[in-house]
C-alpha cells in the first residue's frame, strides 16, 4: 500500500538522512514531503541537496523550503551573506559549497527555487516548514516569511491541547482549518523530547536534528515514524547549530 511519508528538519546531516530513509525502508509507490530546513548545522548541506534531488527522480516528492533554505537561495542567488544565517549554520553551509561549481550550485539554487512555501493536500492536511498566523490559514497570509518563522501556531496548540475541546467557540480558528498540520522548524528537543510531538491537531517532526537530536520519518496516516541515530554522532568534532 502507498504511504505519505512526512520528513523533519535534516540541517545538513546527510549520513543521519541516509540511514533514517533505509529504516523507512522507501517503497516505489511512497509519497515523500519533506518539511524545510536541508541545509546549515553539520558538514554536508551539498550532499543533502543532491541526495534530494536523487530521491525525486525515484519517488513523488514535495520539498517545503524552510528559513535556512531561503538563506541559502538567496546566498546561491548572489546575494550578500546574512551575519544572522552564518550565526545560525550558515558557515557549514558555505564551506559545504567550496568544492561545488557553477553548474551544481545552478541545479542546488534551481531546486530551492522550485520549493513550495507549503501544501495542501485533498484531505484538508496542511505541510508547513513553521506556520501561519491568518486565521483565514496560508492563501490569506499577509507576510509570506511567517511560512518560515512562525512559532505561534505551535505554541498555541501547545497551550490549548489539554484545555479546550476542539468545536469549541473558544477553540483557536487556525487549528479548526485543517484536520492535521504538519509541521518543523521547532525541535521537540526544547521540550526533553526527541521523537515527533502531537498537540491539537499539529504534528511537530523537528527532532532536533540540528542539535542533540534525530532526524524523524513518519507515516501520515499510521502514524509509525522511523528515526535516525543522533545526527552528531555521524560528525564527531563537529558542533551542528549553536543556535
Amino acid at each position: 500500500m502507498a504511504r505519505t511519508l512526512v520528513i523533519g528538519d535534516i540541517h545538513g546531516g546527510f549520513k543521519a538522512l541516509q540511514q533514517v530513509t533505509e529504516r523507512a525502508g522507501l517503497q516505489p509507490d511512497d509519497r515523500l514531503i519533506f518539511l524545510g530546513d536541508y541545509v546549515d548545522g553539520w558538514s554536508q548541506s551539498v550532499e543533502v541537496i543532491e541526495y534530494l534531488m536523487e530521491l525525486s527522480d525515484l519517488y513523488a516528492c514535495i520539498f517545503i523550503k524552510g528559513n535556512h533554505d531561503a538563506w541559502c537561495e538567496e546566498w546561491l542567488a548572489g546575494g550578500d551573506v546574512s551575519t544572522d544565517w552564518l550565526l545560525h549554520g550558515g558557515l557549514a553551509t558555505l564551506n559545504s559549497y567550496a568544492g561545488a561549481g557553477p553548474a551544481q550550485r545552478q541545479r542546488h539554487l534551481e531546486f530551492f527555487n522550485r520549493a513550495p512555501l507549503y501544501h495542501q493536500d485533498e484531505h484538508r492536511r496542511l505541510f508547513i516548514h513553521a506556520g501561519f498566523t491568518s486565521v483565514h490559514g496560508p492563501s490569506r497570509e499577509r507576510f509570506p516569511s511567517n511560512f518560515f518563522w512562525d512559532r505561534t501556531l505551535w505554541e498555541t496548540a501547545l497551550a490549548v491541547n489539554d484545555l479546550i475541546p476542539r468545536g469549541s467557540i473558544y477553540y483557536p480558528r487556525r487549528l479548526m482549518l485543517f484536520d492535521e498540520i504538519f509541521i518543523g522548524h521547532t525541535p521537540t528537543t526544547n521540550y526533553d523530547i526527541d521523537i515527533p510531538m502531537h498537540k491539537c491537531n499539529v504534528w511537530n517532526v523537528d527532532t532536533g536534528a540540528a542539535f542533540l537530536g534525530r532526524i524523524s520519518i513518519m507515516d501520515i496516516d499510521t502514524k509509525q515514524y522511523w528515526q535516525s541515530d543522533m545526527a552528531q554522532q555521524f560528525y564527531p568534532g563537529e558542533k551542528g547549530r549553536n543556535k
